[in-house]
């Protein structure tokens, strides 16, 4: 039998933080940017369940997720969908400093796999992040 993701509640983002952090970029200060990182990714993690792209975010976070229900199922190894980024560029990414397609472009975000497309899912919509 298939195992189907666990849901846990989506953690509240602080978007104030969130804001001055990207704002901030690499020079912000490093304890609350990993604070922040993490936050962000168990709160994508947990609104996008799954599988099948793993978003890297060295060396703070790595979640595993799903934008729809198309797609593989990763069970070991390395996964075949990848997104890698630094974290201020994630939080660019959140708050909509940055697009997908210029953080692609500029190299800040490497994305493998046929299913690595997250631009659907950035800036993240204000009105039910937090809560």
């Amino acid at each position: 039998m298939p195992s189907r993701p666990i849901r846990r509640p989506a953690p509240a983002l602080d978007w104030a933080e969130l804001d001055e952090l990207a704002a901030l970029g690499a020079t912000a200060d490093a304890a609350r940017l990993a604070r922040t990182v993490r936050t962000l990714c168990a709160r994508i993690a947990a609104e996008h369940p799954g599988r099948t792209v793993e978003l890297r975010v060295p060396p703070y976070a790595a979640v595993q997720l799903t934008l729809d229900d198309e797609g593989s199922t990763h069970r070991r190894g390395t996964p075949p969908n990848v997104v890698e980024t630094d974290g201020a560029t994630l939080l660019a990414l959140a708050t909509g400093r940055l697009s997908w397609a210029r953080g692609r472009a500029s190299h800040r975000v490497r994305a493998s796999g046929a299913h690595s497309d997250l631009s659907g899912l950035f800036p993240l919509r204000r009105d039910h992040a937090g809560r």
